[in-house]
């Protein structure tokens, strides 16, 4: 509602004052109001969507059949597909595109990003933000590295919640399609991930790794940057792989090396422990 303040000053003269004010509530056991001026509302370009109560920008595609949850935002000319549920507190960036089907949960953001059909976005997962890139000038000061391309979600890919993945630097970071990410994994900028794979939580992949098809990685496995591992490899929990994995097959260890080589590494040492302690008696 538009009110018009007078403003009586000393003298007792009346000054109009041409601002207005703009009030909405939230609730009704708390007000929780927000209060732009006139020129701002008058100026904005953003519409509440009549499917859900979510608010969008003039220039957004949207398919008549998304769902927009109330307290969810849709920035400039990002495009919606058709059956696409964005749940309350989702933030969808300028020119982000979802494919049909998909599902985005509660206080996710997406930047910088394409997210592909039938896809499942859980709670406070973060896409497209700009990666972990910086250098020393000359001058002995850290600068920031471009971060300026994007991440690609293929279909039918599910992220877990709080997953954050980067946007590119150098090429865009891009997940495969089919693929399913745990809670809690970490995705550098540059990184491609092939079809199929599957991310157990609190991976760590930094940044331009090169994974193929059906990689299956256990919890907290940690991946060097610039390192390739080839297609239909797994990688047991806390795993480390330091260099490129050409081979299929299982792998374990601090640094990853085939499986049945850690286990003879792992017996070994408990051979060694165990004369140590028998020789101390």
């Amino acid at each position: 509602m538009a009110i018009v303040v007078k403003i009586k000053n000393i003298t007792g003269s009346i000054a109009r004052v041409g601002a207005r004010y703009s009030v909405r509530n939230f609730s009704d056991d708390q007000t929780n109001s927000r209060v732009s001026r006139s020129e701002d509302c008058t100026q904005s370009e953003f519409r509440k969507w009549g499917n859900g109560g979510g608010f969008i920008h003039k220039s957004a595609q949207i398919d008549p059949t998304a769902l927009i949850e109330i307290g969810a935002v849709v920035h400039p000319k990002s495009v919606l597909g058709a059956n696409v549920h964005i749940q309350s507190g989702a933030v969808i960036g300028p020119a982000v595109t979802i494919g049909h089907s998909t599902k985005v949960g509660y206080n996710t953001a997406l930047s910088n990003c394409s997210i592909g059909d039938s896809c499942i976005i859980r709670n406070g997962a973060c896409i497209g933000q700009d990666g972990f890139g910086f250098f020393v000038d000359d001058q002995g000061n850290m600068l920031k590295k471009p971060q300026e391309l994007h991440a690609r979600i293929g279909n039918h890919v599910e992220i877990g919640a709080n997953t954050c993945i980067d946007r590119g630097s150098w090429r865009d970071t891009s997940i495969g399609d089919h693929t399913k990410i745990d809670n809690l994994v970490q995705i550098g900028h540059n990184a491609v991930i092939g079809k199929s794979c599957m991310l157990c939580g609190q991976a760590g992949i930094a940044g331009s790794v090169t994974m193929g098809d059906y990689v299956t990685l256990g919890g907290k496995v940690a991946i060097r940057d610039h390192v390739s591992i080839s297609s239909k490899v797994r990688l047991a929990a806390n795993s480390c792989v330091t260099k490129d994995i050409r081979e299929p097959g299982d792998y374990g260890g601090f640094p990853a090396v085939p499986v049945r080589e850690w286990r003879r590494q792992v017996a070994s040492q408990r051979l060694n422990l165990k004369k140590g302690d028998s020789q101390e008696i």
